[in-house]
């Protein structure tokens, strides 16, 4: 029935509190009305639904595994609307790449998959009894359910660390790093003061893995071939770049003469690496380490990680970190239908040895979980994850870099390469491939970094 004008804006008439009462009785907040409950009409068609929470590297290798699939759909929900290539965050935060470069929206790598919707919203309880997933004043039923949400930075029992001293999880962080890094150089230029202007100048990096390894030949880079000729009164490459380890060793997690071959590459780069220096406080002006406090405006986190914080119900058994312990086919011990992949979950592969948190075994462990659905579905037996490992490299700054996988070992040109096109390859889009390829081409001939921008947190009318 096709309504007249007339009928049509009579029923779009509302007064403001006719329309407070109707936001307030259907709006987010679940404290004082009927919670709903949602079945997906799939259901009745005979499918099952599979409900990927997180689209990481897992949350969309499992949800590409069961696309165009007769037999389920898959409601695909993560608090934001893109895929980030986490991976190159650092190139983000220290101006050589921008935001869109690593970032896809997840929408559109779904659009003609017609068994696949997307949500941006945010998953408050698991429910594994009920087989319910709570979102805001909704409950959505699912058949399976593939937890993937990632990680999150530990500041070991001191979360007010994180305001002076950001991760590096997400483009918000990057582009606040990033916005912390070039606004130290534009202070430095106009302070008078000398201490000041030295501390300015002091960049920390808190952790010797491979993101810290990476921010402070990327920081000592930039300060040394991009911004040396941009200002006046400083000289950007007298830039003070610390690395911080509490352990005694770089890069605990490859061999040893990889280790010392990142040492050197750093001391060659100018950056000041201290083992065995663990940080006891952070504020505004510095960190304290040991007896010393090291005056310092830009400190960034690239220590402890721990798995991003979800509510079961009933609780699950998780380790130290955070992480879910599960079965051998990635499943929760007792509930054979809810999967925790990723960053996580905490599986085993030998006796106090865990799947690592990178990209390929991400994307290993989303298909596994996929194809344990698919065997479940059509009565067949649930295989068990076997993890191989694709290796890990980390790259120390231009033609620096080291790879190790098993025997194999690589530093200098030949990992940096290896560690470029391996990248590039895991980059999700064509797009994004063509895009980051051409920006290195750019800052590797010309020492030019392009997304040299500083933003504000935030904005709003200035009053002068």
């Amino acid at each position: 029935m096709i309504c007249s004008e007339s009928q049509t804006h009579g029923q779009a008439k509302m007064d403001k509190n006719e329309f407070l009462q109707h936001d307030q009785n259907n709006g987010s907040s679940a404290t004082d009305k009927t919670i709903i409950r949602y079945q997906h009409p799939s259901k009745f068609l005979g499918k099952k639904v599979v409900l990927v929470i997180g689209g990481g590297f897992a949350g969309m290798a499992t949800a590409k595994k069961l696309a165009n699939r007769h037999d389920v759909y898959v409601i695909l929900i993560d608090e934001r609307n893109h895929h980030l290539f986490q991976p190159l965050l650092y190139q983000v935060a220290t101006a050589g790449l921008s935001p869109g470069d690593i970032a896809v929206p997840i929408r559109a790598q779904f659009k003609k998959t017609k068994n696949i919707e997307v949500h941006k919203i945010c998953v408050t309880e698991i429910d594994l009894d009920k087989k319910i997933v709570r979102v805001a004043d909704r409950e959505i039923e699912f058949d399976f359910v593939v937890v993937a949400c990632g990680a999150q930075h530990s500041y070991f029992a001191n979360p007010e660390w994180e305001e002076f001293a950001p991760g590096l999880k997400t483009l918000e962080q990057a582009t606040e790093i990033r916005r912390r890094i070039l606004s130290a150089f534009e202070k430095a230029e106009s302070e008078f003061d000398a201490n000041r202007q030295r501390a300015f100048m002091t960049f920390v990096i808190v952790g010797g893995g491979p993101t810290g390894v990476e921010m402070a030949g990327a920081i000592s880079d930039i300060s040394r071939t991009v911004l040396v000729h941009d200002f006046k009164r400083i000289d950007p490459s007298q830039a003070k770049v610390i690395l911080l380890e509490a352990g005694p060793r770089l890069l605990a997690t490859f061999s040893e003469d990889l280790s010392k071959h990142t040492l050197m590459d750093l001391h060659e780069l100018g950056v000041e690496v201290r083992t065995s220096a663990r940080v006891t406080h952070i504020d505004k002006y510095g960190l304290q380490v040991g007896n010393e406090f090291i005056p310092s405006r830009t400190k960034i986190w690239a220590a402890g990680v721990q798995a991003t914080k979800m509510t079961f119900k009933p609780e699950v058994s998780k380790d130290r970190s955070g992480r879910v312990l599960v079965s051998k086919d990635l499943s929760i011990p007792n509930y054979p239908f809810a999967f925790v992949v990723g960053d996580m979950g905490a599986c085993e592969i030998s006796p106090g040895k865990f799947i690592p948190g990178v990209a390929p075994a991400a994307l290993q462990l989303g298909k596994h979980a996929a194809n344990v659905i698919i065997a479940t579905i059509r009565n067949k037996n649930r295989p068990s994850f076997v993890y191989r490992d694709r290796g890990q490299m980390a790259t120390v700054g231009k033609n620096r870099a080291v790879a190790q996988a098993g025997s194999i070992k690589m530093t200098g040109h030949i990992a940096w390469l290896a560690w470029l096109f391996i990248h590039v390859f895991f980059l999700i889009s064509f797009k994004n491939r063509t895009a980051v390829l051409a920006q290195w081409a750019w800052n590797y001939i010309f020492s030019k970094r392009g997304a040299r921008l500083i933003t504000e947190k935030g904005w709003k009318l200035k009053q002068r």
